[in-house]
């Protein structure tokens, strides 16, 4: 069986969600199938069965088919950094700080980890969906991609297109690509997914028939735009989350700072009926709020300092109702927040924090990666840590009055949650797939 690249026509064109939906269709069919993406770049990560950490895309793709977590899936994964550097993760561990231009330089050194980890799955699974990164015809960085056509190129995958309708310019965004390829990867092209369509499809039947006729590519699918208010992976598919307040009793703000992440610890809430949820990312009034939600974070102490700047801060440390901190928003709740070994800053630094918690936070050089059964709250939950600062008096939570913070992520997810969260993935699958030429794409993949 052929393993298949998923590539976008451009950037947040659906991929991610094609590559679970394409996966899990397999996987019905009784094949033992891997998502799979050789680099991504994201400060939503999640920390895997072996105990390494992936982006989030890959992990949720993992979860929908309910396949063992490994660095694997996602051998290279890059995270803001101070500066214009960027926190370089090699299968699954915190290699260093490295600058952009750099990391492109030495590109060539992480091929070896990449070619590991799709050789490791390759053999474990009949199939891999291999999620592609951005565009693969960015003329100017084509020798510098390894999701798109590197994968591709070694690995003879057939090539699977999507396109966002939704943006505009659909036609010319399929026909470039298609003709920018090399001829080789223009030859395993499977056809092309249109994805997000709103509105009558049969508006789009004289589309389809000039992509097959006058393009020469066959149209796989043309899929319906669906909220799916799961898996985000990035801020972009974060400001797609709809949500129906009109019965909601509680008002809950997230500071969304710029450095935000693993914000799918609020999809529960999202989903939640009795919620509703508001990203807040300038000085408004917190007052409206029942409870404010200071998130994760991949660079703690701009975004502390980034609260102080814009006045959210002063707010926070007044505030009389409740408060609730996550992993970096848990260590903004601290006394001082103190980087000697300058993880996240270029000079040792020592930063006040708001002040709740009565202990300072102080950054190690070893990240703590930890996937487990919590006891959060007093509530059980399988969560999992990912932090590089410690707190010796309260190394897992705290909760005094209104205020409560712990290092976990995920504690939100209760059975309620996840019941809503298989339902949700199972009747999008089962929609997508009715649109699909799944017969196509099978008779394709088989042809050896």
């Amino acid at each position: 069986m052929k393993n298949i690249s998923i590539f976008g026509t451009s950037s947040d064109a659906g991929k991610s969600t094609i590559t679970f939906v394409i996966a899990r269709i397999l996987q019905d069919m009784g094949y033992d199938v891997a998502p799979f993406k050789a680099q991504n770049v994201s400060n939503n990560s999640h920390v895997c069965d072996d105990g390494k950490e992936i982006a989030i895309a890959q992990y949720f793709q993992a979860d929908v088919l309910n396949i063992e977590t490994s660095y694997h899936l996602n051998p290279v994964l890059l995270k803001s950094g101070r500066g214009s550097s960027a926190s370089l993760i090699v299968e699954g561990e915190v290699v260093q700080n490295k600058d952009v231009r750099e990391y492109y330089r030495d590109l060539d050194v992480l091929k070896p980890a990449v070619d590991r980890c799709f050789n490791y799955l390759d053999d474990k699974y009949d199939c891999l969906v291999c999620e592609g990164a951005g565009s693969p015809v960015e003329l100017n960085l084509m020798d510098k991609d390894l999701s798109n056509i590197y994968i591709a190129d070694n690995f003879n995958t057939k090539i699977i297109l999507v396109a966002d309708i939704q943006k505009g310019g659909v036609f010319a965004s399929i026909w470039g690509v298609y003709n920018l390829l090399p001829e080789k990867l223009r030859k395993n092209i499977i056809g092309v997914i249109i994805n997000k369509f709103q509105g009558d499809m049969s508006l789009f039947d004289e589309g389809v028939k000039i992509i097959e006729e006058r393009f020469g590519i066959p149209v796989l699918g043309v899929l319906p735009y669906m909220p799916f208010n799961l898996g985000f992976e990035d801020s972009a598919s974060l400001k797609n989350f709809t949500q129906n307040c009109s019965k909601a009793t509680k008002k809950v703000a997230v500071i969304a700072y710029p450095y935000m992440s693993n914000y799918n610890d609020f999809e529960p809430l999202i989903a939640d009926t009795d919620i509703c949820l508001e990203f807040v990312s300038s000085n408004v009034s917190l007052d409206k709020f029942d409870e404010v939600i200071l998130p994760g974070s991949k660079l703690v102490i701009k975004d502390l300092l980034w609260l102080k700047e814009t006045g959210l801060f002063e707010q926070l440390k007044t505030r009389q109702k409740s408060i609730t901190g996550i992993c970096g928003g848990y260590q903004m709740m601290f006394e001082n927040i103190i980087d000697e070994l300058c993880i996240e800053t270029a000079v040792p630094t020592k930063e006040s924090g708001l002040g709740f918690i009565d202990d300072n936070i102080i950054f190690m050089k070893d990240k703590i990666l930890k996937k487990q059964l919590y006891k959060v709250f007093k509530n059980d939950c399988e969560g999992f840590e990912i932090h590089h600062g410690i707190s010796k008096k309260y190394p897992l939570e705290f909760q005094k009055n209104n205020i409560k913070g712990t290092f976990v992520h995920g504690f939100y997810n209760d059975e309620k949650f996840q019941i809503y969260k298989k339902k949700t993935i199972d009747e999008f699958i089962s929609v997508m797939k009715t649109k699909l030429d799944v017969s196509k794409i099978y008779e394709t993949i088989l042809d050896k």
